[in-house]
This record gives C-alpha cells, sequence and structure tokens, in this order.
C-alpha cells in the first residue's frame, strides 16, 4: 500500500528542481515540501501506532506539520534524498502494520486536536486509513503544481 504510492512520490522527485521547489502561491507547499511532509507523517504514523501497541488508549502529540517546513528545511533538501527516504519511511509504516495481529486494528490513541480538551479517539484502523488517504491526497497536490 504505502510503498506503492512512495514509488509513485519518488518518481514525481524526478521532475526539474526549481519546479519541485517552487510554491505556485505563497501558502500552498511546493511540491517537494508536500513529499518532505509525507514522508514525516509515515514516521509520525508509525511511532503513533507502535504507542498504541506498547499502552492502553495513548494520547499522541501533535507533529509540528506547519513548524517542520522551516525548522526542517523542506525546501532546501535534495529531491533524491527525500524520495530514498520517503521510501524507507513507506516501507516502515508498512512492516509496522503488517506486524497488527486481527485484534491490534481496533486498539486506540487520542488525538489532542483540533480542541486538546476534548481528545478525539481513533482506532489503528483509521490511522491506516487516514495515512493512506493523505498519501493520495498530497500526489495530487504535487502533480497539479507540476503540470
Amino acid at each position: 500500500m504505502a510503498i506503492g504510492h512512495a514509488d509513485e512520490y519518488a518518481d514525481l522527485l524526478g521532475a526539474e528542481p526549481a519546479a519541485l521547489r517552487r510554491r505556485t502561491r505563497p501558502e500552498v507547499w511546493s511540491p517537494l515540501e508536500y513529499a518532505c511532509h509525507m514522508r514525516d507523517v509515515l514516521l509520525v504514523q508509525r511511532e503513533r501506532l507502535l504507542a498504541a501497541r506498547r499502552s492502553e488508549r495513548p494520547v499522541v502529540g501533535h507533529m509540528g506539520r506547519d513548524e517542520r517546513v522551516e525548522h526542517d528545511g523542506y525546501a532546501q533538501q535534495h529531491p533524491d534524498d527525500v524520495a530514498r527516504q520517503l521510501r524507507d519511511a513507506a516501507l516502515l509504516f508498512g512492516g509496522a502494520l503488517d506486524r497488527l495481529a486481527p485484534g491490534d486494528w481496533e486498539r486506540t490513541l487520542y488525538f489532542p486536536f483540533p480542541d486538546p480538551a476534548d481528545p478525539t479517539e481513533r482506532s489503528l484502523r483509521w490511522l491506516a486509513v487516514h495515512t493512506l488517504h493523505e498519501l493520495r491526497h498530497h500526489l495530487l497536490d504535487i502533480r497539479r503544481q507540476l503540470d
């Protein structure tokens, strides 16, 4: 599942570096920034999955999505490195999913957002489906910008 999408990202990251770094609007991430974001989403989601396997109903933190763009220098990263890292992150996430027993899919975690005062309960099944949705959604974002 995830590795097939990571391969699609990697193919797109073979585009002209200037096009990969260009934002079509100031508030819209560049294709490279979206790819970096998805690499980090896969890594964070894996850690969340593992937390749910280690303890009952853990509360997971916010990944700092917007801050990472600047703090990790997404726009300055090398596309080939990001492509490799994205594949690795997809393999790690997919491997953690593959190790889930049938009953593990209903294990839950709590997301303290959008409202920290009222954490949202989510299952590992939801986590997997949501991550797949994010992979597909951001592929479309990248394709739109590169077309």
